[in-house]
């Protein structure tokens, strides 16, 4: 992600977290809570995390960690995002939590740890002055994974225009995902305008 790319999104976010203060959904850029809880839900059906160690790259403040603890045990989490006061909260939030590491990161441009399951919920629908940065980061965040890639995007046929967001061709998306894992589901239904993909590295569920 370049100087610029990035600078925008710190802005966006900043933003927001002067307009709704504690509410970490709305400063998130979240529709509200219902739209993030249906992604949530998508990412937490493609695969069993228990037991599991877990990468969130752009995790926030860290919903998506209570979301799982809700469903799943026995899971080691690592949240990284590069926007600092969404990692201060998270480390405020889960303080003294085993097992739960929060870190301040732009994931497409530092080494990712080994883990077994991948998730990314949001980050790949900024815009990026890159064409190939979303597939790019696809590709390193599948690295990382020793079982399972989960992450969603916007739909480019419903998603409107929008100054920092954008929505990615399925067909495309799809064609580049299976050409690494050739098991990768598309998931959808959950929220007319987002989809989520599951690159698992065999075809077998962990569920």
């Amino acid at each position: 992600m370049n100087l610029i790319d990035k600078a925008t999104i710190l802005h966006y976010h900043r933003h927001r977290m002067a307009l709704f203060g504690e509410d970490s959904v709305r400063r998130l850029g979240w529709r509200g809570e219902d739209s993030q809880h249906k992604r949530f839900a998508a990412i937490a059906a493609a695969a069993d995390f228990s037991g599991r160690t877990v990468l969130d790259v752009g995790c926030g403040c860290g919903d998506l960690k209570r979301f799982l603890d809700r469903r799943f045990t026995g899971f080691s989490y690592i949240g990284v995002d590069l926007m600092p006061g969404f990692i201060q909260q998270a480390q405020m939030n889960y303080a003294g939590v085993p097992e739960t590491w929060f870190f301040e990161r732009d994931a497409s441009a530092v080494p990712l740890p080994d883990v077994d399951i991948v998730v990314a919920s949001g980050v790949l629908g900024y815009r990026s002055a890159d064409p190939t940065f979303h597939f790019n980061l696809i590709r390193k965040m599948y690295r990382s994974a020793r079982e399972a890639l989960i992450f969603n995007m916007l739909d480019a046929a419903i998603f409107p225009a929008h100054p920092l967001l954008v929505g990615r061709d399925i067909e495309e998306v799809m064609a580049e995902c299976r050409a690494l894992a050739p098991h990768a589901e598309l998931i959808r239904g959950y929220l007319e305008d987002d989809f989520t993909v599951s690159m698992r590295r065999s075809g077998k569920s962990s569920g």
